[in-house]
This record gives structure tokens, C-alpha cells and sequence, in this order.
């Protein structure tokens, strides 16, 4: 589709990290809601006219670069949900360049710190989250995910719309 629409950026989990997540919010997601993937957001809204830069400078990150470690590294209250907290400083050196490049772009949101984190449940009553959280806390071990790659989507007001897929170099061994 050619009309213009923000963009947006995630990173990509390997396929077992995915079905982990989105199984989870598949539980816990109101299913009215629950659109979307298990993502990692990177950037909320870049501008269209981005688009052609951002690929290349997304290609630079990933073509032949190892995937960034990455681990769940705990629980975040949402408020009115839960997400898991992701931690990997590669990624978040990506995010910064990325952000440095396109600073004078960014809007408020993605201008903010970012909080690296994978939704498992939103827009729910905060006791229902609260109540989540704790029985999640009570298992939770911290563990590595596999980062696969940096996605962009077109945002065009209901599920995003693949724009393009940036894969990281796989490890053989």
C-alpha cells in the first residue's frame, strides 16, 4: 500500500520465545485486544519519508552481525497490565543510534527513555494485573531469549502491516 503511515520498529524473537509470549498472551490478553504478535517495540511512530533511510540503516545493523544477547529480566506493572522486562545492551546500543539518527524526528514518546519489554496483558481492571503479576512473580526464573531480528510496520490505525524484515546473522555451531 502506498498511502503514507507511521512506522514502526520492533525487534524479533526466535520462533520458540515467540510462541512463549504470545501463549501467555493468548491467557491473559482481553481477546478483543490482542491483535498483535508477542513484540519488542523499538520506536511507537517514525515518519513515513523515513522509510528508505531506516531500511539501511537497519540492513547495517543486522546483515552479518551475531544476534544480541537478550534475557527476561523480570516483571513490569503496566498498571492496567503486565509486561516482561527485556534486557540487552546491544539492543538498546541499536535503539540509541538509531534514536541519535533520527533525533530531530522522534516524537515525544520514542524521544523518552526506553523501557525494553514485552506486553503479556493491557487494558484490564489494575487488581486483574496486579493479581497477574504476583502469580508470575512467584515462578519467575530470569532466561535468555533469542533476538532474531529488527522488523518495521506500517501503523495504519488496526494490526500493522509488514513493511520489512532485518534479520541478524545466525550462529552456527
Amino acid at each position: 500500500m502506498s498511502e503514507a503511515a507511521p512506522i514502526i520498529v520492533t525487534a524479533l524473537f526466535g520462533a520458540a520465545d515467540t510462541a512463549f509470549f504470545d501463549a501467555l498472551r493468548a491467557r491473559h490478553f482481553p481477546p478483543e485486544r490482542n491483535q498483535l504478535k508477542a513484540h519488542l517495540t523499538m520506536f511507537h511512530h517514525l515518519a513515513p519519508s523515513l522509510e528508505r533511510e531506516l531500511k539501511q540503516r537497519l540492513v547495517a545493523e543486522t546483515k552479518g552481525v551475531p544476534a544480541p544477547a537478550a534475557r527476561i529480566a523480570g516483571l513490569m506493572s503496566l498498571g492496567r497490565g503486565v509486561a516482561f522486562r527485556i534486557d540487552s545492551p546491544v539492543l538498546e546500543d541499536v535503539r540509541d543510534r538509531l534514536a541519535d539518527a533520527f533525533a530531530t524526528l522522534l516524537t515525544p514518546q520514542d524521544r523518552a527513555g526506553w523501557r525494553p519489554h514485552v506486553t503479556i496483558q493491557n487494558k484490564v481492571e489494575p487488581a486483574v494485573a496486579k493479581a497477574l503479576q504476583g502469580e508470575l512473580e512467584r515462578d519467575f526464573r530470569p532466561r535468555d531469549v533469542r533476538i532474531a531480528g529488527l522488523a518495521t510496520w506500517w501503523y495504519r490505525g488496526g494490526p500493522w502491516e509488514a513493511l520489512s524484515r532485518h534479520m541478524f546473522a545466525q550462529v552456527r555451531g
